[in-house]
């Protein structure tokens, strides 16, 4: 992910841009808690979770300004339309105060528009209804320009808070045999900005590790950026002088 990267930031901007990703399957309880902690003190937008964590997330985040956020059908979108709706509802009942959906992909592809609509319209309502927020996963690796931008207009119909290119885990079989995901890439990110109304907003995730890739989805206009690279992210920002106070930096390759 490359591009031009200067905006005008500050320090707490950045990290309310981040939703600090504790998903990968091999995590155990305590790394989790120590993930949780350093949502904690870089005080990020959220601390993105697998639902059985949300108990936990919620105890050490509260108070701290910092948001739970747990994933749901993550990560390949196949469970059914109930068993998402209720595990949503669990979490938000849990202490989650956002949801991350991935969408049938097999669906999607198919053009079977009825049912990823009516998906993602009872996850929503379930969401919104206990106070909570929904973001969609399109899961853009597997996706043609075709299908992200009629889900954003499906999401833009239904007034779902965001939308979101990837988990980060949707791997592509390359023609020398291996897997590679690319997740959030320049491309996609024009694509939905330009296919969702004004009250959705973007988030990106899935390969966004840099300060500098951060830069620059935020100045395409996204608002929340999935990564599990949050101290790394942080710790370039100070060292580059970026404090509380709004600066105008730039992409040091500039």
């Amino acid at each position: 992910m490359m591009d031009s990267a200067a905006v005008t930031v500050s320090l707490s901007q950045i990290a309310k841009t981040i939703d600090h990703s504790l998903l990968h399957p091999t995590m155990t309880d305590q790394e989790i808690l120590a993930g949780l902690q350093m949502a904690k003190k870089y005080g990020v937008a959220t601390a993105c979770v697998k639902p059985y964590s949300v108990p936990v997330a919620r105890e050490v985040l509260d108070g701290s300004g910092v948001l739970v956020c747990a994933v749901v059908g993550f990560p390949h979108g196949n469970s059914t339309s109930e068993i998402k709706r209720f595990e949503a509802e669990d979490a938000v009942k849990a202490g989650a105060h956002e949801i991350d959906m991935v969408v049938n992909v097999g669906k999607v592809l198919g053009g079977d528009w009825g049912y990823v609509t009516n998906e993602i319209r009872a996850i929503n309502d379930t969401v919104v209804k206990r106070g909570a927020a929904l973001k969609v996963i399109f899961e853009t690796d597997f996706l043609r320009d075709e299908h992200i931008a009629r889900l954003c207009t499906i999401c833009t119909a239904l007034s779902v808070a965001f939308v979101k290119t990837s988990t980060g885990f949707g791997f592509v079989k390359q023609p020398n045999g291996s897997y590679a995901c690319k997740g959030a890439t320049i491309p996609h990110l024009r694509l939905m900005k330009a296919n969702v109304g004004p009250n959705v907003q973007v988030k990106a995730a899935g390969g966004i590790r840099t300060l500098d890739e951060v830069m620059v989805a935020m100045k395409m206009g996204v608002t929340r950026i999935g990564t599990s690279a949050t101290e790394a992210i942080m710790e370039e920002a100070t060292s580059r002088g970026i404090k509380n106070e709004p600066i105008r930096t730039l992409d040091p390759h500039d």
